[in-house]
């Protein structure tokens, strides 16, 4: 899936870079290219992703010398260029948007970056990549999905080596209620339902049917405590909660496992 190597551009006149910047329009992620040219200067959320992304850099590791590093979701490459930046090894990111794909590449071309592999693809195809990597980036993605569990199952078994940064967009409660682990029909001695379904902390995720801030795609809103949840039952281990809504995680044994599949996979790539 890897591109072929393209010429560098950083000669070329500002004008030209400022037209061909245009001609991507519009632009998701805000990068700042040089010469006074941003790629989304008045974008509704501001200087974003740079903003939020200052707010966890540093959780982070400083050095990323030698290690690989998928961005699943890429959009327009800010946190693959990020990536590189810290010195990753080989950096790879896909998105199933063509327009964004070409936006990554002249973004990481023009800062320098060349050897970062751009390519067509998204979270249901992981398997096809016949590799893992030692952080995989998964930010911005999980709420447009139609089967979200699944892609973090997917991503756990097939592409996770060690490290998993995740971000979701997430509403309710900030609260983290901790149910027992195996939860009774009824309260006892009743036919009364628990009363932790609840709770404000419980892990409850949101259907958004219609829109959500004017996009269709906005399909889920997890509360803090269901985006632990998830990722804990994909086998993920929650290291950190490094901002509201992102998480550093690393693998961990998925639980039931030994019990047999959990879930119906899509008969898409090769299986390890």
């Amino acid at each position: 899936m890897a591109d072929a190597p393209r010429p560098a551009l950083r000669d070329r006149s500002a004008e030209s870079l400022r037209a061909r910047v245009e001609a991507l329009a519009p632009w998701f992620h805000n990068i700042d290219l040089g010469d006074g040219i941003m790629t989304a200067p008045d974008h509704f959320l501001g200087d974003y992703p740079a903003f939020k992304y200052r707010r966890f850099a540093d959780a982070l590791p400083a050095d990323l010398t030698g290690k690989s590093v998928l961005d699943i979701g890429c959009n327009a490459g800010f946190h693959a260029i990020a990536m590189a930046r810290r010195g990753a090894a080989r950096v790879l990111g896909i998105d199933s948007d063509p327009r964004y794909l070409e936006q990554a590449r002249l973004a990481a071309d023009t800062l320098g970056f060349p050897q970062i592999e751009f390519a067509k693809g998204d979270v249901y195809d992981v398997a096809s990549l016949g590799e893992t990597f030692d952080l995989v980036i998964f930010m911005g993605v999980l709420y447009h999905l139609r089967h979200p569990l699944l892609a973090l199952d997917l991503i756990r078994e097939h592409v996770a080596g060690d490290m998993l940064l995740f971000q979701t967009m997430q509403q309710g409660s900030a609260a983290v209620f901790d149910p027992p682990a195996d939860h009774p029909f009824h309260k006892p001695g009743t036919f009364d339902p628990p009363a932790y379904f609840d709770e404000p902390g419980y892990p409850k995720m949101h259907f958004i049917e219609r829109e959500f801030a004017g996009d269709w795609s906005n399909w889920w809103a997890p509360n803090a405590a269901c985006s632990q949840a998830m990722l804990r039952a994909a086998g993920f281990a929650v290291e950190a909660q490094i901002e509201a809504e992102t998480y550093l995680c690393r693998i961990a044994p998925v639980p039931y496992a030994d019990l047999g599949a959990g879930a119906a996979y899509p008969a898409r790539g090769a299986r390890s």
